[in-house]
C-alpha cells in the first residue's frame, strides 16, 4: 500500500473560496436548452416550460453562475430574435453547430430560468458577426430600468425590473479559426477594448471578460493573451481560459493527472497578464475566468448534418461519463480551488446533456452522471478560506506530463463554523493510498470520531467516490452505481487524521474542530 502525508495550517491561506468557481454553462447546442432545461410538453414542466426535475438537479449541483448563450453559438447570434411573442420569433441557421435555432428560448426566458434556479447569469455578447452597437443594445435591454426604447421593450415583453447582469463575456474563442468572425489578436483586442469602454459608459460597475486562448495547445497561446491585454488591459477585469481533457490511447495514468496541465495553463496566463501589467505600469491585476472546462471526448466528435440537414436540438456531444472521468474532473476542481487567488470565476461546460453532469430523456427521466458528484460536493462543502497544502507522496511516470504525485489535494476552512474540508484524489490506477493528515494547527479534533458524524457531535466525515471498475457508469436504469459513500477507513489519533483512499478515487474529508 502507498503512503502519503500532509499538514493543514490555517495560516497557509490562498484566498477566500469564490462562489463563482462553481459556475456552469448553457449554450444553444444540441439538447442543452431544448429537452434539457426547457421542454414545455414534459410532465414536470412549469408554466414557463422549464423542466422541474432539471431545476432541482441544478440546485442540488450547487451551481452559482451560468454563462449564456454560448460558446461558439454566440458568434452568430442575434439576440433580438429571442424576444417578444414566441410564435413571431424567426428560426435561424446556427452555423456553429449546423442546427436550426427556433429561438423559443431567449434572454427573457433564460433570466426567468436563472432566477428559478437561483443562479447568477453571465452574459456573452456576439463579437463575431456583430459588434459595439449590438452589445450596447443588449446591455440597455437587460440593465436599464426604463425610459429608453429597449428598456421599455423589455418591460413590454413582461419584465418590469431590469436584470442587473454584471458579468459579461466579450465574445467567445475569437482566436479559433472555427469561430464565426475569427480575428487576429490585435483585431480582437482593439474591438474588445472599444466595446468594454462603451459598456462602462452605461454602467461602470460591470465585470468584463476578454477572450483568452481557446486552449493552451493553440499555436498563438501566450502571444494571444499578451496582445489582447496590450489593447484592453485597463478596460477589462478578466481574461478567459478554456480547457477540455480526455483519456487518450488507454493512458489512464496521464488522464488522471490532467490537473497538472490546468495548473500550468493558469500559471502561464497569470504570468503573461502580470507581465503586460508591469509593462503598462498598471497597479491593476487581471484575474482569470476559466469559463469553459470539463472532460470532453473531443476525438470522438463527428461533425453533424449534411448540406440540407438543419435540425432543432440534434443529439450532439452527449458523452457518458465513468468513474475515472469523475476523478479526473475532481482533480480539475482541486486545481481551480488551489488557484483561487487569481481564478475567481469558472464554468463547467455544460449543464445538461451536452458533455454534462445532468442527462435527460425527452419526455422522460433525468439523472446524475458520475461527474455530478465531485462538483456538487465541492460546491456544498468548500467554504471560508482555501488552504495551501503540499502533500508528501510517491510519484509515478506519465507519458503526457512526466512524473506526477499520486495524491492531489486542497483544503478549505470556515472559521465561523469550525469546519475544515479536504478534497483529495488518488491517481494510482491499482493501489490504495494511506494518507496521514497533521491537523494539530487547526485545534482539537475529537478522537474516535466516526465516519458520517460531522455536525452531530462527532469529529470526522469521510466519503469516497470509487468502484471496482474505473469505467463504471451511471445510467437511467442504474443511476446509483457510482455515488459518494461513507469511507469507514478513517481515524483520528493524537492530532493526525488517517484515511485510506482506494485507487482511482475522489475523496472528501470533513473535520469538526
Amino acid at each position: 500500500m502507498l503512503t502519503a502525508r500532509m499538514t493543514l495550517d490555517p495560516a497557509f491561506r490562498v484566498a477566500p473560496v469564490n462562489r463563482r468557481t462553481f459556475g456552469t454553462f448553457v449554450e444553444h447546442l444540441g439538447r442543452c436548452v431544448y429537452t434539457g432545461i426547457y421542454e414545455p410538453d414534459h410532465p414536470s414542466a412549469d408554466d414557463d416550460g422549464f423542466r422541474a426535475d432539471v431545476l432541482e438537479l441544478t440546485k442540488e449541483l450547487g451551481v452559482s453562475t451560468v454563462r449564456y448563450p454560448g460558446g461558439n453559438f454566440v458568434s452568430g447570434y442575434r439576440w433580438e430574435d429571442g424576444i417578444g411573442p414566441v410564435e413571431s420569433r424567426p428560426a435561424r441557421l446556427d452555423l456553429a453547430w449546423h442546427s436550426l435555432e427556433p429561438n423559443h428560448v431567449g434572454i427573457d426566458e433564460f433570466v426567468r430560468w436563472a432566477r428559478k434556479a437561483d443562479v447568477e447569469p453571465m452574459m456573452a455578447v456576439n463579437l463575431g458577426t456583430r459588434g459595439l452597437q449590438e452589445a450596447l443594445d443588449l446591455l440597455e435591454y437587460c440593465n436599464i430600468p426604463s425610459g429608453t426604447r429597449l428598456s421599455d421593450l423589455r418591460i413590454a415583453n413582461g419584465a418590469k425590473d431590469p436584470y442587473g447582469i454584471t458579468m459579461w463575456c466579450l465574445g467567445n474563442e475569437m482566436d479559433g479559426p472555427w469561430q464565426i468572425g475569427h480575428k487576429t489578436a490585435r483585431e480582437y483586442g482593439r474591438l474588445a477594448a472599444e466595446v468594454a469602454r462603451a459598456m462602462r459608459m452605461v454602467d461602470r460597475n460591470l465585470e468584463l471578460v476578454a477572450c483568452g486562448s481557446s486552449s493552451s495547445s493553440m499555436p498563438t497561446f501566450g502571444a494571444w493573451e499578451a496582445t489582447v491585454l496590450e489593447e484592453a488591459y485597463e478596460h477589462v477585469d478578466y481574461i478567459s481560459c478554456h480547457a477540455y481533457y480526455e483519456e487518450r490511447d488507454g493512458d489512464l495514468g496521464s488522464f488522471l493527472a490532467s490537473a497538472t496541465d490546468m495548473d500550468h495553463f493558469i500559471a502561464s496566463v497569470v504570468a503573461t497578464a502580470d507581465h503586460v501589467g508591469a509593462r503598462l505600469r498598471s497597479r491593476k491585476k487581471i484575474n482569470i475566468s476559466f469559463d469553459e472546462w470539463n472532460i470532453w471526448y473531443m476525438s470522438r466528435h463527428v461533425a453533424y448534418g449534411g448540406p440540407s440537414d438543419w435540425s432543432v436540438a440534434p443529439q450532439l456531444l452527449e458523452d457518458r461519463y465513468h468513474l475515472a472521468d469523475a476523478v479526473a474532473l475532481g482533480g480539475l476542481l482541486i486545481s481551480l480551488l488551489r488557484h483561487s487567488d487569481r481564478v475567481t470565476a469558472a464554468c463547467l461546460a455544460q449543464l445538461v446533456n451536452v458533455i454534462a453532469p445532468i442527462v435527460t430523456e425527452p419526455g422522460g427521466r433525468a439523472w446524475r452522471q458520475t461527474t455530478f458528484h465531485p462538483f456538487a460536493q465541492a460546491s456544498r462543502y468548500a467554504a471560508g478560506e482555501v488552504l495551501r497544502v503540499e502533500p508528501v507522496c510517491p510519484v509515478y511516470e506519465t507519458a503526457a506530463y512526466g512524473e506526477v504525485p499520486v495524491l492531489d489535494a486542497v483544503a478549505t476552512r470556515d472559521e465561523e463554523t469550525g469546519e475544515t474540508t479536504i478534497f483529495m484524489i488518488n491517481r494510482s490506477v491499482d493501489q490504495s493510498l494511506t494518507v496521514d493528515v497533521d491537523v494539530r494547527a487547526l485545534g482539537a479534533v475529537k478522537p474516535g470520531g466516526r465516519s458520517g458524524s460531522v455536525g452531530r457531535g462527532g469529529a470526522v466525515e469521510a466519503t469516497v467516490l470509487a468502484d471496482s471498475d474505473p469505467y463504471a457508469r451511471n445510467t437511467a436504469d442504474d443511476p446509483l452505481r457510482v455515488v459518494p459513500r461513507a469511507n469507514p477507513e478513517v481515524r483520528v489519533e493524537g492530532g493526525t487524521v488517517t484515511v485510506v483512499l482506494p485507487p482511482v478515487s475522489w475523496n472528501v474529508i470533513r473535520l469538526h474542530v
